[in-house]
């Protein structure tokens, strides 16, 4: 019985090791990004778009060191300029000395699940700067233009010491509204002869943007264009004492992004003093511990409860017709004890 005993004694000292091993790992780790460890940055996205346990013990370690940087973000229909905009809107902030952190959301590969486009070649010319993050994310079957793991991104790049995050999204249109939630400043990004400018207009963004950016404002017709956005701007209400304002820029020229810079830091001085703005965080993380809260109980669900097998034999019966979904998500909800009770 001793010897079982000294036994026991031995395992656990070696997991208490181990625990306090890894332990440590994380904090040097979470040390790593604070001081703007590129490599350590790196694994640590790599780590949140994997969705293993470390990232969330990281993260955990870096949320007290984060709400300090001021989240951009960039959307817009697909072919707007949305890529050349960022890299040039990066550049002349870097220009400024200032950190930065990019995160580009592409559409998700169907074979391997990660980004078609890879690291952004429009971007390439950073590379070589410290100074400046470049992540290409995957949407993996993401809605409204964003992947789920980007929020986590955008922290992790905050307590690195990022001044400014850019956030563009995958560029998909009237969904694409999620990014209003995370970013600090929304600018949607517009072109000229893009079809019916005025039903353009009535789109869903409209209703998001902080800024318009009328991109490829050479082309034809972008007076037209900017006469009819801002005819509706004028009708349209104010959100906390500011109506959105309107740049025109030329991005592969860059012409007009340090008059877009200014326009940013007036915005930013306004939501400084928005008595909106806790309201508005409060509301945002109210959304994500929901979002946080599902994702955990479906995994739990399907993982421990359930099983991968006996849901894809739930599916095979409602695809047969012998079930419908809604009692199998009934019955699936009595199993783990969250069936109605009426």
């Amino acid at each position: 019985m001793r010897a079982e005993a000294c036994e026991f004694l031995r395992i656990a000292g070696l997991e208490s090791a181990l625990i306090h091993f890894m332990t440590r790992a994380i904090e040097d780790w979470a040390e790593q990004v604070r001081s703007g460890d590129v490599r350590a940055i790196s694994r640590g996205v790599t780590a949140i778009e994997n969705r293993t346990r470390e990232s969330e013990d990281l993260l955990r370690r870096l949320f007290p060191h984060t709400g300090k940087s001021f989240r951009i973000g960039i959307t817009g229909a697909p072919g707007t300029g949305k890529s050349t905009l960022v890299d040039r809107l990066a550049a002349h902030y870097r220009g400024q000395r200032k950190s930065i952190g990019v995160i580009a959301v592409d559409p998700s590969s169907p074979f391997t699940g990660g980004a078609i486009l890879g690291d952004r070649v429009r971007m390439q010319g950073h590379a070589s700067d410290t100074g400046i993050f470049i992540r290409s994310m995957a949407t993996r079957g993401s809605l409204g233009g964003l992947s789920q793991a980007t929020n986590d991104a955008a922290l992790l790049l905050d307590a690195a010491g990022k001044e400014f995050v850019l956030i563009e999204t995958v560029g998909v249109g009237q969904g694409e509204v999620e990014i209003v939630r995370l970013a600090d400043c929304t600018i949607v990004v517009l072109v000229p002869g893009m079809g019916d400018d005025v039903q353009n207009l009535k789109a869903g963004l409209m209703e998001i943007a902080d800024i318009f950016v009328i991109n490829k404002c050479d082309r034809e017709g972008a007076d037209r264009f900017e006469q009819q956005l801002r005819a509706i701007l004028t009708i349209a209400p104010d959100r906390d004492g500011w109506r959105p304002s309107v740049v025109r820029t030329i991005a592969t020229e860059s012409k007009g992004i340090s008059e877009l810079a200014a326009e940013i830091e007036i915005f930013r001085k306004h939501k400084a003093l928005s008595v909106d703005r806790k309201a508005q965080e409060i509301g945002y993380w109210k959304q994500r511990l929901i979002e946080m809260l599902e994702q955990r109980f479906a995994e739990r669900v399907i993982r421990g409860r359930i099983g991968d097998g006996a849901l894809s034999s739930a599916a095979e019966e409602i695809a047969n017709r012998r079930k419908d979904p809604y009692a199998v998500v009934n019955e699936i909800l009595e199993r783990v004890g969250l069936g109605d009770s009426k």
